[in-house]
């Protein structure tokens, strides 16, 4: 086959922009269920806002300075929870709706937990492994106690994994007295099996993202056999997802990444592909059995299922018209903005939202959490069976309410985890 490099880099979401998209959103579910307004000030702000900057040696010698950031938006439920991405787009706006986002997820799936977000604005390709450690290292002691395994617990993003979060861990250990380090384990999740990790973590979020596909085409009276679905970003979410999506039936026949996008009707083998990419530096351009296309082509693919799991803000006015797939899985936070949902919602396309659909990776970490926690060791058949109910009643909830209301599942879904958190206001009271 004809192969092209097509190297147009992926849209940067603009931070900004996303803040406006989470507030619009919240303000559209708090006004369907007639917040209080106490709660709605509260729950429109962050709660705290950390920016450190911090020196890191290079293996050249040289003193490069990092900024580093962490956004705690809310903790009426619990400790804050979420990841720490590393990315040029990376800044404070980003976290700040990143946060918000993670709030509203944690309470949906019914977790006692509040929303953080964070991360570093660096392209983790241009340093060494050696560097991105002492980075991380000297970023998780620059935090101090910001982190903490009862107040705020980070976990992997864009560009981190469980490396990262081995990393992290020893780094806050190692700042506690001898007798209280293993008690501080669960400082971060997404960690190494090995290092207390949750067996099954890895494909958490993916799973999670096939699993709401699953139900939702269930609902319908059918199955995944023989539907075509398409994957923005083949990285750990992408990669699972599809695997999950593959095994039940379903045939990819689209992917783009930061690199390139490409095709075949006839559909691309999720773990060939997989293969592909580890043996190419990542990245999916030249794969030999698809065929290459523009980067602004690939949503317009013919397909049932389009799976948004790279960054925010990738579907929007300009191209959500182009959309061909009846369904819309949210893999990624905010991949699609306020003006393009509602062109695809005239369109009378379905979207699964983000709080919903990508939520098995938070879900995973509470379990893992929990694990570190009491001292356990979980097998993952188990993970896997706690991680399917939980979805299934996240799912079925939102479902019922959407119903009911005749509203979308993302109004729905806020509308749920909106009024958890009212409740738990409402009962505490606001102090003093």
């Amino acid at each position: 086959m004809t192969v092209i490099n097509n190297i147009k880099k992926m849209d940067k979401p603009n931070a900004k922009g996303m803040v406006k998209n989470v507030l619009e959103q919240f303000n559209n579910a708090a006004n369907h269920i007639n917040l209080h307004p106490n709660i709605r000030k509260i729950l429109s702000i962050t709660n705290n806002e950390i920016i450190v900057n911090f020196p890191v040696k290079m293996d050249n010698g040289e003193v490069e300075i990092f900024q580093g950031y962490r956004v705690q938006h809310n903790n009426a439920l619990g400790p804050y929870k979420g990841g720490l991405r590393y990315h040029p787009t990376v800044d404070i706006d980003a976290a700040r709706a990143l946060a918000m986002w993670m709030t509203w997820k944690t309470s949906l799936a019914g977790l006692p937990y509040g929303g953080g977000k964070g991360g570093i604005q660096i392209d983790p390709s241009k340093y060494s492994q050696n560097e991105l450690e002492r980075i991380t290292r000297r970023f998780t002691y620059a935090l101090g106690d910001n982190i903490g395994p009862e107040h705020d617990i980070p976990a992997p993003d864009v560009n981190t994994n469980a490396q990262t979060m081995a990393w992290m861990s020893d780094t806050y250990m190692s700042t506690k007295a001898p007798a209280e380090r293993s008690k501080n384990l669960h400082v971060v999740t997404g960690k190494p099996i090995g290092s207390g990790g949750l067996d099954g973590r890895d494909r958490a979020t993916g799973y999670g993202v096939y699993l709401t596909v699953k139900f939702w085409i269930e609902q319908q009276g059918d199955t995944l056999k023989n539907k075509t679905f398409i994957v923005q970003g083949f990285g750990n979410v992408g990669y699972w997802a599809a695997y999950f999506l593959e095994s039940d039936g379903a045939k990819l026949i689209g992917v783009q990444d930061a690199y390139g996008s490409i095709t075949n009707s006839k559909g691309i083998p999720v773990n060939d592909l997989f293969l592909y990419t580890q043996n190419n530096h990542g990245s999916l351009v030249g794969y030999p059995e698809a065929y290459a296309i523009e980067h602004d082509d690939f949503f317009a693919l013919d397909c049932h299922i389009c799976v948004p799991a790279a960054l925010g803000n990738q579907i929007t006015e300009n191209n959500a018209h182009l959309i061909k797939a009846s369904l819309i899985a949210e893999g990624a936070n905010g991949p699609i903005n306020v003006e393009g949902e509602k062109i695809l919602l005239e369109r009378n396309i379905t979207i699964i939202p983000d709080i919903l659909c990508n939520s098995g990776g938070v879900i995973a970490s509470y379990f893992e959490w929990l694990q570190n926690r009491n001292g356990e060791i979980w097998q993952i058949e188990d993970v896997i069976d706690k991680l399917e109910k939980k979805i299934k009643n996240s799912f079925d909830s939102v479902s019922a309410f959407a119903k009911s209301e005749n509203i979308d599942l993302r109004k729905s879904a806020y509308c749920i985890a909106i009024k958890r958190i009212e409740k738990a206001y409402v009962q505490r009271g606001i102090f003093p």
